[in-house]
C-alpha cells in the first residue's frame, strides 16, 4: 500500500516544487495551497539557503520558490549555488523588500521570476505553472 503511495506522489507528469522560507507559517501556508493543486508535488521545505541548496541534490525540484532574506545563507546566495549545481530548476525570487533594495541587488539575481509575498496566492501558482512549463513539465491547471 505504501508502494502505492509513493508511486502516485511521483508521477513523472507532476511539477516538482521546493519551498523555501524561514519562516514556518508561510512555508506550511504554500505548502498547504500546493498541494491542492492537480499535477504539483510539493517535494521539500526548507528553512534556510544552505537547507535549499542540499535538498535540490536530493529533491531535483523543477520549481523552487525562494525567500531572499534568511539566516544561515540568504536566497540570493543560495540561488547562486542552486544554478551551478541544477542550472534548469527554475527560481521564483519570493521577497516582502521594496524595490529599491532589489534594484540596488540587481546584478546579483540569479532567478527566473520575482514575487512579492503580498501577491495573491492563485497568482504565485499560476507563476509556478508557467516556469513549470519552462522546463518541459507541461503543467494542467486544477
Amino acid at each position: 500500500m505504501i508502494l502505492k503511495m509513493l508511486m502516485l506522489d511521483c508521477k513523472p507528469s507532476s511539477l516538482r516544487v521546493l519551498l523555501v522560507d524561514d519562516h514556518e507559517l508561510t512555508r506550511l501556508s504554500l505548502q498547504l495551497a500546493f498541494s491542492r493543486q492537480e499535477n504539483i508535488q510539493v517535494v521539500g521545505c526548507a528553512s534556510n539557503g544552505q537547507e535549499a541548496v542540499e535538498m535540490v541534490k536530493t529533491c531535483h525540484p523543477d520549481v523552487i520558490i525562494l525567500d531572499l532574506q534568511m539566516p544561515v545563507m540568504d536566497g540570493w546566495s543560495a540561488s547562486s549555488h542552486i544554478k551551478t549545481i541544477a542550472p534548469k530548476t527554475q527560481i521564483i525570487a519570493y521577497s516582502s523588500a521594496d524595490n529599491s533594495i532589489l534594484e540596488d541587488k540587481k546584478e546579483m539575481a540569479n532567478w527566473d521570476a520575482f514575487c512579492q509575498k503580498d501577491t495573491p496566492t492563485k497568482d504565485l501558482i499560476s507563476l509556478v505553472k508557467q516556469l513549470g512549463e519552462q522546463t518541459g513539465k507541461a503543467s494542467i491547471s486544477g
